[in-house]
């Protein structure tokens, strides 16, 4: 591939992709509502960041045109219908509109592990949808379905181990549901493979790490991580619910919402009915190898933000 679209480039998955892209022989251009956050991608070689609003269907068929292949990694973890299906099915509808528009025809979707049309979450189904609206437009397409991704920059352990450095115990809804955690590098890696390798197109990977841990052992993992431990307290689904919707009516992005709990009904980790990153020829890290590493006893969640904008400036 020789120029590559990200949509959703300056995002957690997105700023391991461009690292990587960047020691190839493509350009890449990310567009972004705001320039300045992606500083982390301005000193990359080959690597062009532009404001732009892809929401904008005449702004995104701008974008696409000239451009051999397009990733598209946009997506939201809280909101309601209207809010889910803009992001992760009216965007990709407009991508498709603008990939035959253009002519072009390449395109990998990051959507996720649990998308199904009759899954217990709005982010399931809507994944689904986003999934099948790209499939109907004849492009040659590649979907990737990772589990939870971890990494130095995730919402996941950091926010764990953030709780805890705060908490005395630490109440949890659906503590025994379980996960099989994808570290962000090797998801990058799954995506680059894809993006050059043919014989990944018409083909759906689901991107999984080779541990399956419920939610409760992923919580203890990250307290463990930054020697602070906190007993964890599961609590009834329907106090679980009551928390949720409390922390849906606080200002900012919900730590956890009602819509997160629904998802958690099922468990996240792969079907075994679909390839994995072994197929990619991508051996999956084990989550207690990386956590370790950017988990530390004296950072938090804005620690771990601010370190990552200062390296963006240096």
């Amino acid at each position: 591939m020789k120029k590559i679209l990200i949509l959703g480039g300056s995002g957690f998955i997105g700023r391991h992709l461009c690292e990587k892209l960047a020691r190839l022989p493509c350009r890449v251009t990310v567009p972004t509502r705001r320039r300045l956050n992606a500083q982390h991608l301005w000193m990359l070689p080959r690597i062009e960041v532009f404001e732009a609003d892809v929401h904008d269907e005449a702004a995104l068929a701008r974008l696409v045109a000239g451009h051999d292949a397009v990733v598209n990694l946009v997506a939201i973890l809280h909101g309601n219908q209207a809010a889910f299906d803009k992001v992760h099915v009216e965007l990709p509808a407009k991508l498709a509109r603008a990939c035959a528009a253009t002519g072009v025809r390449r395109v990998v979707h990051v959507s996720a592990l649990g998308a199904d049309a009759d899954a217990p979450s709005l982010y399931q189904r809507s994944k689904a949808r986003g999934e099948q609206v790209l499939r109907a437009a004849g492009l040659d397409l590649t979907v990737l379905r990772p589990s939870v991704v971890f990494g130095p920059e995730d919402r996941l352990l950091n926010l764990f181990a953030d709780l805890q450095r705060r908490l005395p115990v630490l109440p949890l809804a659906h503590a025994g549901a379980r996960f099989q955690p994808v570290w962000v590098e090797d998801v990058a890696a799954a995506i680059s493979r894809c993006l050059h390798e043919r014989g990944t197109i018409a083909s759906t990977y689901e991107a999984c790490g080779p541990q399956v841990l419920t939610l409760k052992e992923l919580v203890r993992m990250a307290g463990r991580c930054i020697g602070r431990e906190r007993p964890v307290l599961p609590v009834p689904d329907a106090l679980g619910r009551l928390q949720a919707l409390l922390l849906e009516l606080l200002p900012g992005e919900p730590l956890m919402s009602r819509d997160n709990l629904n998802a958690m009904k099922v468990d996240n980790v792969a079907t075994g009915t679909l390839p994995g990153l072994d197929a990619l020829g991508i051996a999956p890290t084990p989550i207690d190898a990386i956590a370790p590493t950017y988990l530390g006893p004296q950072q938090t969640i804005d620690d771990l933000l601010a370190l990552r904008r200062s390296a963006g400036r240096s």
